[in-house]
This record gives structure tokens, C-alpha cells and sequence, in this order.
């Protein structure tokens, strides 16, 4: 069903820039088919999608096949070691033109063998010169903006999108103030998730420490909650705490190096993030399948490609412990907010920013109006 733009007016009902005074978004956002529609055009179209670390992408030819919202792109490095992001479309026929990852001298399309070179220029189509007024010029791939960020590959498909340095403020600066060894990690392990939820649902629930010493009792054990502050900045927020003074029951981090849990979310569905242990950064995607389904996408980062055994323990009480309280809790929201007993909600604030607040997600709902307003007024 289409949403129409007096429906979307109606979101902001309730909603005020002071979070202690402000209602959520209302359930329908979370519940309703035709939001993902708008949403992948208003948001996932026009934002910063993570791509891959950039050791994917070290040599030139090196190339990585992905979708964001079932638009299908190439993320690669040319010979001339820039990178370069192009829709993975031919422009013949529109077959898809590489899959998977890997590394190639040209791009052939396995349709009708249209050759393109790594900037995306078409330099041969079989028999074409039986075309009149054709000119392989006209038919270079369309390009994808691509940028690198922490040592991170990230693309936009809007055209006129400022870079995500510019748009990100001083995250990077944070990040590397945090993990300046980002460079040196390497891919280690990923873990995946379907998840009966909406995506927001995900994220709100990402963006608060509310509910830990509820839900989460081994988590609140490992960080010191008393100094946990969650701040809030542009297109992003920022959740930080120092490791637990005592023992803690979720993993062993004696004798880790870093002593701090930090997270970043970044606008829309992205989160970074570094654990106290070994030296560690995870990347963590809420990947919109459906109005009421979200994949997730979970990167490790270590000092080797195998994790070792206090790794291990790690990734085992993230996979079995941590994301099963968490799924469990966004389903279960999903569901109630299905029902005529929910339509929307308030936001629970500590006007000293801690963990144990809510104002991260009011943040999110803002930048989510915010899009939403763009398309009302455009």
C-alpha cells in the first residue's frame, strides 16, 4: 500500500526536539509495507553504506560485488590505484557483471561479452560497428560515489551526497583517537542474523543502554556503566564506557590492551565498534530485507585471520549471549507494536547523557523525520 504524503506528515505527531517532552515514532513507520519503499529511496538511496574494509580493495583489479536495497554495485581499485564504485550494470542489456569478489584486468559482461576497463569505460561490444551513430563513449558504466573513511570503503549513490568526512563531522578523529590500529587489522570472522524486526527497531534498540541492566546482565558486568556516556553529533552518536574494574562474567580480558568499549552508529545502519580485549574492530550492519525483516552482518577485525582462544570467547558470548537477548527483544517489540495496544511511545532521558538514556534514539528519530521532511517538501 502507497504511503501518501499526508500519511508521512502524521509521523511527527508527538514528536519534539527535546527528547525529555517527545514521542517516538509511531508504530506504523515499524509495521507498515509501504515505509520500506519510501525509506530505501529517501535514505538508503541517499546516505553512506558501508562497503568493506579496505584491505578488500588493495591491488589494483581487486573488485567487490554488492547490493544496498537490491541495486546492485562493483566497488573496485583501477590500475592507476584510485578507487572506483559503478552500478554492476551492464549498459547493453543490463545483465549484472561480476559476482562475489575477486580480482580482474577488465570487466566483461557474460551476456553478450561487452568490455569495460576499470574506470568503468566500455572499449569493446562485439559487432557494434554495424550500429549506426553509436559511440562506445555513451556507454561507460554509471559511476557511484566511493570514499575512504578509517580505513573503511564506503558509497553513496546520491550524486550531489556531500563526502562522509564532511558530513561525519569529527567522527574520524574519534574513531582513530580510539583505534588508531585499524589499518594493521585484518578480516577475521563474520557473523550473520535474519531477524524478525524492523530495521529501526534494530537501531533503537542498538542506541540505548536503557534496558542492559535488565536484559543484558553479563554485558553490564564487563563495561563500567557508572561512566558510561552516550553522546550525540550530526549523522552519528557516540557510546562510550571504560572496561568493568571487576571481574566480569561475559569474557576473560585479562591482560587486554584495550580498556575501553567504544561504538559509534552511523547514520542510517551502521555501527563501529571496539570491545575491551585484544585488539578488535567490528562492523555491524542492519540490513532492511522487509517492512518486518532485518539481516544483520557482524565483521571482526583482529591482529590474524583466526581468532585466537580470549577471540573466541569473545565472538561465542556475542553470537550465543549477547545477540540472542537482543533478538529476542526486537521481536518481541515487533510483534507488541503489531497490536492495537501500542502506537507510540516516549523517550526515557538522563539529562547527563548516560548510558542509562534514551536520547540516542531520539537522535536517530530526528535524522529519520529529517529525511522524511525532505521528500514532503521536495
Amino acid at each position: 500500500m502507497a504511503i501518501s504524503t499526508q500519511e508521512l506528515k502524521t509521523l511527527s505527531k508527538g514528536f519534539d526536539d527535546k527528547p525529555q517532552r517527545s514521542f517516538s515514532l509511531p508504530a506504523k513507520a515499524y509495521v507498515q509495507p509501504g515505509y520500506m519503499e519510501i525509506e530505501r529511496e529517501t535514505i538508503f538511496y541517499q546516505s553512506w553504506q558501508y562497503v568493506c574494509h579496505i584491505e578488500k580493495l588493495k591491488n589494483p583489479g581487486d573488485y567487490i560485488a554488492f547490493n544496498i536495497q537490491e541495486r546492485p554495485l562493483i566497488a573496485l581499485r583501477d590500475r592507476e590505484g584510485n578507487l572506483q564504485a559503478f552500478y554492476n550494470v551492464c549498459r547493453h542489456r543490463g545483465h549484472e557483471l561480476l559476482s562475489g569478489q575477486g580480482n580482474v584486468k577488465t570487466i566483461v559482461c557474460p551476456y553478450h561479452a561487452w568490455c569495460y576497463d576499470l574506470k568503468g569505460q566500455l572499449f569493446s561490444a562485439r559487432h557494434s560497428e554495424s550500429m549506426e551513430e553509436f559511440e562506445m563513449s555513451d556507454f561507460s558504466l554509471m559511476p557511484v560515489q566511493i570514499e575512504t573513511f578509517c580505513h573503511m570503503v564506503f558509497v553513496n549513490l546520491d550524486p550531489n551526497a556531500d563526502s562522509l568526512a564532511v558530513q561525519s563531522g569529527d567522527l574520524a578523529q574519534e574513531i582513530e583517537s580510539y583505534a588508531p590500529d585499524i589499518a594493521e587489522l585484518t578480516h577475521a570472522t563474520r557473523l550473520t542474523y535474519t531477524i524478525k524486526a524492523n530495521w529501526k527497531s534494530v537501531v533503537d534498540n542498538f542506541l540505548e543502554c536503557y534496558h542492559c541492566s535488565v536484559a543484558h546482565k553479563d554485558f553490564v558486568s564487563l563495561v563500567d556503566m557508572d561512566n558510561y556516556t552516550v553522546t550525540t553529533h550530526g549523522i552519528y552518536s557516540s557510546h562510550i564506557a571504560p572496561a568493568g574494574k571487576n571481574e566480569n562474567s561475559a569474557y576473560s580480558v585479562e591482560d587486554a590492551s584495550v580498556q575501553d568499549h567504544a561504538v559509534w552508529w552511523l547514520w542510517p545502519n551502521t555501527c563501529l565498534l571496539r570491545y575491551p580485549g585484544a585488539p578488535n574492530w567490528m562492523v555491524w550492519r542492519f540490513i532492511p530485507i522487509d517492512a518486518e525483516t532485518t539481516y544483520e552482518e557482524f565483521d571482526f577485525f583482529f591482529e590474524q585471520d583466526t581468532p585466537i582462544p580470549a577471540q573466541q570467547e569473545a565472538i561465542e558470548y556475542i553470537d550465543t549471549v549477547l545477540q540472542k537477548e537482543d533478538i529476542d527483544i526486537v521481536e518481541s517489540v515487533q510483534r507488541g507494536m503489531k497490536t492495537p495496544a501500542y502506537e507510540q511511545g516516549r523517550f526515557v532521558c538522563d539529562i547527563n547523557g548516560s548510558g542509562e538514556s534514551e536520547h540516542a534514539v531520539h537522535h536517530f528519530h530526528s535524522l529519520y523525520l529529517k529525511a522524511m521532511d525532505r521528500l514532503i517538501n521536495a
